[in-house]
């Protein structure tokens, strides 16, 4: 990680207000796909990490039992409370926690995050998935700034100095490590794009099948 998490959040904190205004509209087209792949039911609970503003999780609260909202930043934080009252949803709850300590040990059924994973460094992004892996989601749907082509730094979605994005394949291979299979890849940009994974040797009721 090329800050400290304290100085991420600092960072966001700083943002919050103006952060929805803020986006491209390929950031736009990632987290529509994250919401679409997501498609939870109504029994299900949904972990959404590094929430944000709670762009994701209030997409999916009215279709979800529950929604978990997790991020390191309490102003943007606050900004998804502010828009969860708004809004009326009493099925949706937003806490401190990371990719790594999520803060989190109840049920999940699904598990969510959009363009947040690209600053952990490699090698935090495999402890990241195998952290979700153990609370044992049968999906995990990750959208974010990641390689299908050559890096390029002069490209908007990549600024060297806070990011640190993988290759497809670096991602891919977590995920395989971590017990996952990827049922799907949508490619939006060069650098941008969502990731399917569901975990493997599972039964249609989320029941892990023995060997």
């Amino acid at each position: 990680m090329k800050k400290s998490i304290d100085e991420h959040a600092a960072r966001f904190d700083e943002k919050a207000s103006e952060y929805d205004d803020s986006k491209s509209p390929e950031y736009r087209a990632c987290a529509d796909l994250v919401i679409d792949h997501a498609d939870p039911g109504s029994d299900d609970i949904v972990l959404d990490l590094a929430t944000g503003t709670g762009a994701i999780a209030l997409a999916l609260a009215p279709h979800a039992e529950r929604v978990v909202g997790r991020d390191i930043s309490e102003g943007m934080l606050e900004q998804a409370r502010a828009k969860a009252d708004e809004q009326g949803l009493e099925n949706v709850s937003f806490d401190q926690g990371s990719f790594r300590e999520p803060a989190y040990s109840g049920q999940v059924d699904i598990v969510t995050s959009n363009f947040a994973m690209h600053h952990l460094a490699d090698a935090e992004k495999r402890e990241a998935i195998d952290v979700v892996a153990k609370l044992e989601p049968r999906l995990f749907v990750l959208g974010d700034v990641m390689f299908f082509d050559e890096p390029d730094p002069d490209e908007p979605f990549y600024s060297p100095e806070v990011d640190d994005p993988a290759t497809v394949g670096t991602l891919a291979d977590a995920f395989t490590d971590a017990g996952f299979s990827l049922t799907a890849v949508e490619r939006i940009h060069g650098q941008v794009g969502v990731l399917v994974a569901e975990r493997s040797g599972l039964d249609d009721g989320g029941v892990a099948n023995g060997g």
